[in-house]
């Protein structure tokens, strides 16, 4: 089939661009732009894009909703360590208020060292109840 030529302009980095792609693949730079204008008009081109598009959006959403679904566990976890500490704990005399308040700066700040060393390891609480609730799960 006889190709019909086609004069038109294009902006100097267009140009460069169609170029510096016909040089990496070896083809002639009318063959690239015969290409790209087919592939603009393509209906079918249109659609996989938005193919696409709509794969990486539901990614993001399971990826979204995981990352909720893990800060509902820490959330309720925290609520839940909180509010049984406050009705297990009896309050404190007031004579030994100071030495209990030292004892607490000690006690957090080996809580802080403790929690940075699981956070470096990369281990994680959710890690292990997703480990152990799919143990769980599993028929035997």
């Amino acid at each position: 089939m006889k190709k019909i030529q086609l004069s038109i302009y294009l902006d100097p980095e267009t140009f460069k661009t169609i170029e510096a792609f016909a040089q990496r693949r070896g083809q002639p730079k009318s063959l690239v732009a015969e290409a790209a204008i087919a592939a603009f008009l393509s209906p079918d081109d249109s659609d996989r894009r938005e193919a696409a598009i709509a794969k990486r959006l539901d990614r993001i959403a399971r990826l979204l909703e995981r990352l909720e679904r893990n800060d509902g566990v820490t959330l309720e976890t925290v609520a839940l360590f909180i509010r049984f500490w406050l009705t297990s704990t009896p309050a404190l005399p007031e004579h030994s208020t100071p030495a209990a308040r030292a004892k607490g700066a000690e006690r957090y700040d080996r809580f802080v060292e403790a929690l940075g060393r699981r956070l470096a390891s990369g281990s994680t609480i959710l890690k292990e109840v997703s480990i152990d609730m799919q143990a769980s799960e599993k028929p035997e």
